[in-house]
């Protein structure tokens, strides 16, 4: 058992002034004021900064130098996890994109196996493709885009028994039907990279699309006689809506409008990280060509966005500095929120007693300090 004590403590709903975490066997057993701590209890006093939920990103491609698609294997999505933790991120969906049948294969047998080996940090995988509107396909290769097909349901429906998969696809390029199916497999099906119509989107919905990957970008716009997909997502109250704050991927007033028109808790924040995050390197490769970091964007040779160089902790800063929400809905947004979209919000996203003991220290200038997962602070990257 141990205590850390800080002077502002957020539980994922209210602040909390001079308050302890106490944690045993890798859980929370108590939050209570700083003079309540038992004497017997060792404390580290954390001082100054933030002790808050640790924070759970739904797309993250890659991290630490490695790329899912590039090297599906347990070693990368241990290495991913472990270049998020600088970043805050202490659950995460390792993603991986538009590719070959192969590859997913791959890298549902690397998540499988981070998860049997007791990875408390890897949640499942987040699927990206290649069912999209070529036209919408960005940094995904054009070679690689396709319909989806009866064999992919089936094969998609059989994998959805070994480990939680969270789909991102086109509307279009699929039935109602067969979003019915994967959705009836547990499967969480989102939209994105598509050119789908609102009444296309609606019929989605309906079938049991569940949400929208980062909104405003690679989807049909929102205009003044056609809501597109942006419009069905901001006025649909029960979907959930994922959103890169980096401040290249989406205006800071267009991040404000969707805070604004989303049903309170459905709006959360995702990297959409490459390899370059926690990693040396400015640069690194997928699909045989190189993704270059050009003042703070990454971009292919077609100039296309192509993923973001940011964390979680990063996205935090952005939307509370420059898009003004207050802190603790950012908070929010990076934890509690994300965690409710994967059905997780009684074990993520917020500090209680029972839950796991994931937390992120960040100092007063929104910057990481130290994390914990499930109580341990291993497998955090050394403070630059």
């Amino acid at each position: 058992m141990f205590a850390l004590r800080c002077e502002k403590i957020f539980d994922g709903e209210v602040w909390l002034q001079d308050h302890a975490v106490l944690v045993q066997g890798g859980n929370i057993s108590a939050l209570l004021s700083g003079n309540a701590i038992p004497t017997q209890v060792q404390t580290q006093v954390l001082g100054d900064g933030y002790l808050v939920p640790g924070f759970v990103d739904l797309q993250v491609n890659g991290g630490g130098g490695l790329m899912l698609n590039s090297a599906p294997e347990m070693a990368t999505v241990e290495c991913m996890a472990r270049a998020h933790r600088g970043r805050g991120t202490t659950a995460l969906l390792p993603t991986v994109i538009s590719d070959r049948r192969a590859v997913y294969a791959a890298a549902v047998e690397a998540v499988v196996a981070a998860r049997e080996a007791g990875h408390p940090g890897i949640l499942g995988l987040h699927i990206e493709g290649p069912f999209f509107a070529p036209a919408r396909r960005g940094a995904h290769r054009k070679e690689m885009i396709r319909q989806i097909s009866c064999g992919d349901i089936a094969w998609l429906c059989e994998q959805a028994r070994r480990l939680p998969l969270l789909l991102t696809l086109a509307p279009e390029c699929c039935s109602p039907e067969h979003i019915r199916q994967l959705s009836a497999a547990g499967i969480r099906v989102c939209a994105g990279h598509s050119e789908a119509s609102f009444a296309q989107v609606q019929s989605a919905l309906r079938a049991g699309l569940s949400g929208f990957t980062h909104l405003y970008n690679a989807m049909s716009p929102l205009t003044a006689r056609e809501p597109g997909m942006v419009g069905a997502a901001l006025a649909d109250e029960n979907s959930w809506v994922g959103i890169i704050a980096d401040g290249h991927h989406v205006h800071a007033a267009s991040l404000k409008v969707a805070h604004r028109a989303k049903a309170a808790g459905r709006l959360y924040l995702v990297s959409d990280a490459m390899a370059t995050v926690g990693a040396s390197e400015a640069a690194f490769e997928i699909y045989g060509e190189s993704i270059c970091e050009r003042d703070g964007r990454l971009v292919n040779r077609e100039g296309n966005l192509a993923g973001s160089a940011i964390g979680l902790a990063d996205a935090v800063r952005y939307c509370h500095r420059e898009v003004g929400l207050p802190l603790a809905e950012c908070l929010r947004m990076a934890s509690l929120y994300p965690a409710s979209f994967l059905g997780l919000q009684h074990s993520l996203g917020r500090l209680a007693a029972g839950v796991p003991a994931n937390l992120t220290w960040l100092d007063d200038e929104l910057q990481v300090r130290q994390t914990w997962l499930a109580g341990d602070t291993r497998n955090h990257p050394p403070n630059p």
